[in-house]
């Protein structure tokens, strides 16, 4: 395509003619050669994210959970269709070994065989393109431990399933699993290129029960400026942030199974938005169902995004200014005996349902170290949160999220003897 040879409505003509033309001229000049030095820095700072990667082996927890989260996330629940332990050990050894390379931005095998009559090992979509942060997290259902594999001695203490909410509208298609996979990496064909050569690994071992492909990090962490969900407001503002917080509620302790001790326990719930009906709410009454302000992200008690909400302050009607059934107040540890978990939730979109309306919302990720407290913060959610007129909770699952494997080992090996 032929460049643009300057701004629309200035013709050759009128850049030459004339001191002002003149002056014109050089201005457009300098403002090509800023422009082009703002490209050349976003390409380089987009280069040094393409090559930027994370370890898979010896980390004390695993990765893809306190890991300041990527812009993109692919999510697969699987059923376990293999016959024995033995069996299990394959696909996990083959899965550690492979996640190592994707992580740090190399195929798993061949794309192009030198026989033309061989299959490729690696489907080649991201090649050349980098790690882009990629982090996979594996995690394990309760089905794991229902005595199929011998591992129900080895059941962690607190894995579940996560009991029905009042608010709860499931659909069993996209619910709980044996096993999961998340990638989640800086770009969407990276992450994706991970679950789908992870998948083809497990034909013939595991089937796919549901999947949720996540955009726009819905939750802040590690400093980063705190995103906005799809009903436009800032989201995760009093996300777990500092190592205490992480050691406190986080991170499995000795009080359970001795290969949980550093892992963590992953909550996943597919939560559908009524994009179309909250759209047509006023917006002090949508401030008012968050306790927050849309724009700045401040509770309705302050001024700035991080004040402290204040619960007990009352307006001129002697209502409190912040509702006692908005989300915020219902979810806030001062109103839940201190209790926190850590969010790192994705926004999706499946397009149209077969209403006409918008298919989307919030693949809703929490990491906890007893799955209690996200129960516990629930039910009251559940119960009378003001927001539960606009969503559905459509998908529920938990999965244990065993710590990163030493290299040389693989994950989950503390199963098996």
């Amino acid at each position: 395509m032929k460049p643009d040879s300057g701004p629309k409505g200035i013709g050759r003509r009128g850049l030459l003619v004339g001191g002002f033309g003149g002056l014109a001229a050089g201005g457009l000049v300098s403002g090509l050669s800023v422009d082009a030095a703002h490209r050349e820095r976003e390409a380089s700072a987009g280069s040094k994210i393409a090559q930027s990667h994370y370890e898979f082996y010896d980390q004390p927890h695993p990765v893809g959970v306190s890991t300041i989260p990527q812009q993109y996330s692919v999510f697969m629940a699987f059923d376990l269709t293999l016959a024995t332990a033995q069996d299990l050990q394959v696909l996990l050894a083959r899965w550690s070994a492979a996640i190592d390379q994707l992580m740090q931005g190399n195929s798993i095998g061949q794309v192009e065989p030198e026989h033309e009559q061989s299959v490729a090992t690696d489907t080649g979509e991201a090649l050349g393109l980098g790690p882009n942060n990629l982090t996979v997290t594996v995690g394990f259902g309760p089905g794991m431990f229902d005595g199929r594999f011998g591992l129900a001695a080895k059941r962690p203490k607190k894995l579940a399933k996560l009991p029905k909410f009042s608010s709860d509208r499931l659909d069993p298609a996209v619910c709980d699993g044996d096993i999961s996979l998340q990638a989640c990496a800086d770009d969407p064909q990276v992450a994706y290129h991970a679950i789908r050569d992870l998948a083809r690994m497990a034909r013939g071992s595991a089937t796919t029960k549901w999947t949720v492909m996540g955009f726009g990090k819905a939750s802040a962490q590690g400093g980063q400026e705190t995103p906005r969900n799809l009903l436009g407001y800032k989201d995760g503002t009093r996300n777990v942030s500092t190592d205490p917080d992480h050691e406190k509620f986080v991170w499995v302790g000795d009080d359970d199974v001795a290969w949980m001790r550093g892992g963590t326990y992953q909550i996943s719930r597919k939560i559908q938005m009524f994009i179309e009906i909250w759209d047509a709410d006023r917006v002090s009454d949508q401030n008012e169902v968050f306790g927050r302000f849309k724009v700045s992200g401040a509770p309705l008690s302050g001024h700035a995004e991080f004040d402290t909400p204040d619960f007990h302050a009352k307006g001129a009607d002697g209502d409190p200014v912040i509702p006692v059934n908005s989300h915020v107040a219902l979810s806030a540890p001062e109103n839940n005996g201190g209790v926190k978990i850590l969010r790192r939730p994705y926004n999706y979109t499946d397009g149209i349902n077969s209403d006409g309306q918008l298919d989307a919302g919030l693949h809703f990720l929490a990491y906890v170290n007893d799955p209690q407290h996200f129960i516990t913060l629930q039910d009251r959610l559940g119960a009378s949160d003001m927001l539960n007129e606009y969503i559905a909770h459509r998908g529920s699952a938990i999965f244990a999220v065993p710590p990163n494997p030493a290299r040389g080992s693989f994950i989950g090996r503390e199963l098996f003897g």
